[in-house]
């Protein structure tokens, strides 16, 4: 216990915290559409993306964030456009914009400023990254998700099970598909810091596939991957900071075995769920 108390008199760890926390729950909430969509994967391409625009911004001498989010919103607008409208398949779009965005990204840090502590930590993540300007824009950035995932529930609910329907009774499927993938793309780019471009599309997936484990309507999965989430984040960071490993892989590893225990129970069970 006196390490633990001894974890929240560093600053940097109370900001890891307070920025892990509302990334992980925007992330676990937009995992379940993105999850029942097919369209999982987009937080690995986006992470790529990121990091792509990260490795261009550190070699100009930007600042980070601001020039990733609208790259990385811009790269999301085009996936979305080319699963929609071309031959491409979405598991192929997304290949393709990770692999460019990540060879470029890795040709511009070999070419400027080399392997550095600052881009191992946008690969692999880094509670250490983060200062206060990051909290408070990752904290205003994450609220607006929320806020719009919330007020946009019944509407992402329909265009997730039935787009056809949903299109039929008036929805804007177009208009609200847009919406996930903006939403999506910002929360990759605020969890990039802490988890890395590798690890950030786990906080997508795990939460969704455990809750999906556990039960089966929609609002249980969603409530069940947010609080999931969340206390997979902490467990982890409390974790890392015990033993001394890394957050981002703590934090998957943690995931992995609520996931892994999810489907033993279910397995004891029977194969039922609420």
């Amino acid at each position: 216990m006196s390490l633990l108390l001894e974890m929240l008199t560093y600053p940097f760890i109370v900001r890891a915290f307070v920025v892990g926390i509302l990334v992980s729950l925007c992330a676990a909430l937009l995992g379940v559409p993105l999850v029942l969509k097919r369209y999982s994967m987009i937080g690995d391409g986006l992470s790529h993306v990121s990091f792509g625009a990260l490795s261009v911004a550190l070699a100009c001498g930007w600042a980070p964030l601001p020039v990733s989010i609208p790259v990385v919103i811009v790269a999301a607008l085009l996936l979305l456009r080319m699963t929609e409208r071309s031959r491409i398949g979405a598991d192929a779009a997304i290949a393709v914009a990770s692999a460019s965005a990540l060879a470029i990204g890795v040709t511009v840090t070999s070419l400027t400023t080399g392997m550095t502590t600052d881009v191992d930590s946008y690969m692999f993540g880094s509670i250490l990254a983060m200062n206060r300007h990051d909290v408070v824009l990752s904290v205003v950035l994450s609220a607006a998700v929320l806020l719009l995932f919330v007020v946009c529930y019944h509407k992402l609910f329909a265009i997730t099970f039935d787009e056809s329907f949903s299109r039929a009774t008036g929805v804007k499927v177009g208009w609200y598909n847009t919406l996930l993938a903006v939403l999506t793309a910002l929360t990759i780019v605020l969890g990039m810091r802490m988890m890395g471009a590798m690890l950030i599309s786990s906080l997508v997936i795990f939460p969704a596939l455990t809750a999906m484990r556990i039960f089966k309507r929609f609002r249980s999965v969603v409530l069940c991957a947010g609080i999931l989430s969340v206390l997979c984040f902490c467990v982890g960071l409390t974790g890392s900071y015990l033993i001394g490993t890394p957050v981002g892989a703590t934090v998957v590893l943690i995931n992995l075995a609520a996931f892994l225990l999810a489907c033993l129970l279910r397995r004891l069970c029977g194969g039922k769920s609420a």
